[in-house]
């Protein structure tokens, strides 16, 4: 009796495909699908009913690859792992951590039928999990938004559109030089997605407007924090206001001034971009924009859940527009 090993190699392709093949469950080439169709009748190969039966089942659980890094700010991505999980109990499904980010953790995810759909953070422009999940062929979301996702889904947080928000905000007080306390520099160098479309947005924006902009990339420790002021206050142009995008180091940035007597709006304008929580639990009362956190991780179970129902749907990126919260941290120059 023919096996589906022999189909495959009859038809000169991979086991995986022949399955592919059998049960719809992947897009696969017109050609490769009728070469698969010919190898399966020229040796009157049938699938065991149980194995079929196999393949369908659900496992209503959902794999989620979260790779814990030194510069990753465990408190945020929490938030992102919360709305996960909350939305996955809405669908009667469980969440399954792993903390690698190696091709070996997808492949036992996907390859051993774990999970019903895989969801991926701390995406990389280039990341290599995006092609190992696309090969597989399992449903998977990316939050994040690498620069070919080739096929997958993604959701994320319009970063570029909050960077160039916020020049436009402080820009419209009347400030010309803007100085952003960005992500650690660990970050940027191995071109996360989210740090790449933010420095973008930010530098694009400030030109646009003909607003003087500086860039510290900044350690999420307090001595991160304090160097990356006093290099501003060190600028020939010292900046009127600052953006701060890295939530470990904010608290720090926010003494820091202080520390130098500066008023704040009063001698320097503030504004974080960050999640409502982190903004809320200053020392002070600050403008930010808030990164909706949760919000992003429920809808990225909502988009496996869709995939799982109609896998032949086109693929979709969606971007979270952003909102900012004035709490009275920004204000006109003294001397604009």
């Amino acid at each position: 009796m023919a096996t589906i090993e022999d189909v495959a190699r009859h038809a000169g392709v991979a086991t995986s495909t022949v399955s592919y093949a059998l049960s719809g469950k992947r897009s696969i080439s017109e050609k490769t699908r009728q070469r698969v169709e010919r190898a399966v009748a020229e040796l009157g190969y049938r699938p065991h009913a149980g194995a079929r039966a196999l393949a369908s089942a659900r496992t209503n659980t959902l794999g989620l690859m979260l790779p814990l890094r030194p510069d990753v700010d465990v408190r945020v991505v929490m938030e992102f792992v919360t709305g996960i999980v909350t939305r996955a109990r809405a669908f009667d499904h469980d969440v399954l951590l792993v903390t690698q980010a190696e091709d070996a953790a997808i492949e036992r995810l996907a390859s051993g039928r774990m999970v019903d759909a895989l969801i991926l953070m701390d995406v990389e422009a280039a990341d290599p999990r995006v092609a190992r999940a696309a090969a597989l062929g399992n449903p998977t979301i990316l939050i994040g938004l690498p620069d070919d996702p080739q096929g997958l889904q993604c959701v994320d947080f319009d970063f570029a559109a909050a960077a160039r928000l916020a020049v436009r905000h402080l820009a419209g007080l009347g400030h010309t030089s803007i100085g952003l306390v960005g992500p650690p520099p660990s970050v940027v160098e191995r071109n996360t997605s989210f740090a790449g479309r933010l420095l973008a947005g930010f530098h694009q924006e400030a030109e646009r407007l003909g607003v003087s902009a500086a860039v510290e990339l900044t350690p999420p420790t307090h001595a991160g924090a304090l160097g990356a002021v006093e290099s501003f206050r060190a600028l020939d142009e010292r900046p009127t206001a600052l953006i701060v995008h890295n939530e470990a180091a904010l608290p720090s940035v926010v003494d820091s001034i202080q520390m130098h007597g500066v008023q704040i709006p009063q001698d320097l304008s503030l504004l974080a971009i960050c999640p409502a929580d982190v903004a809320q639990s200053q020392s002070r009362p600050l403008t930010y924009i808030d990164i909706p956190a949760e919000s992003i991780g429920a809808v990225a179970v909502e988009m496996a859940m869709a995939r799982l129902e109609h896998p032949d749907a086109p693929a979709e990126t969606r971007l979270l527009r952003p909102t900012l919260i004035d709490a009275a941290s920004t204000a006109a120059p003294l001397n604009p």
